[in-house]
């Protein structure tokens, strides 16, 4: 009997859990709409913001770039004789697309040792912690969503060497997430306040 009621109280934390998981949004186009059923996000983008600078606009903008709000997102394998899969092309992944070896260097400097890449929070903290990175490596603002994501993409080294002027694609790809970044500001500024306060639930 005793063992009847255990399974029944495991099955039923089980059945809450599943309910209150946050699913990925399906679609990137409203701030307000991704980080309303998500407020969990917006509340680690702010202590991202708070912490290194970054705004939530532009974290936002650089994560729906990388891997589309998938937690487990990772580089295509390479193919072997176009048949056979090969290596990923490199060892980006998570949210962030962080590199491993980039990972270890945020883990180290931040002080954040057990962060892991697939969950968000983590993840806003490392693209923030990055863009303060670029702000002292770099000199870019920490409102400059454009050169951010360049630096962000290219590294701080490959920035400052200008890798990035004869790559007309990853241009466009900065500038499309640079208004992004706009848009998402101007859709917070209306729902923010909201976003802020905290919502209870009663079972």
């Amino acid at each position: 009997m005793k063992m009847c009621r255990l399974r029944s109280v495991l099955l039923l934390s089980v059945m809450l859990v599943s309910a209150c998981a946050t699913s990925p949004p399906t679609r990137f186009d409203n701030a307000c709409g991704m980080l309303e059923p998500r407020r969990k996000w917006y509340r680690a983008m702010r202590e991202a913001e708070k912490r290194w600078g970054l705004p939530i606009p532009i974290q936002l903008a650089i994560i729906r770039q990388e891997s589309g709000f998938n937690a487990k997102a990772k580089q295509p394998r390479t193919r072997i004789l176009w048949i056979l899969p090969g290596p990923r092309k490199s060892s980006a992944y998570g949210y962030a697309q962080a590199l491993k070896s980039t990972w270890k260097w945020y883990q180290t400097s931040s002080g954040n040792h057990g962060a892991d890449r697939h969950d968000f929070a983590d993840a806003a903290d490392f693209i923030s912690w990055y863009g303060r990175q670029s702000r002292i490596k770099s000199g870019i603002s920490l409102e400059d969503a454009y050169h951010q994501y360049l630096a962000y993409h290219e590294g701080q080294g490959g920035f400052n060497r200008g890798t990035y002027k004869k790559k007309k694609g990853l241009q466009n790809i900065a500038a499309r997430v640079a208004k992004h970044a706009r848009v998402y500001d101007a859709q917070l500024r209306a729902c923010e306040k909201k976003l802020k306060r905290r919502r209870f639930l009663f079972f």
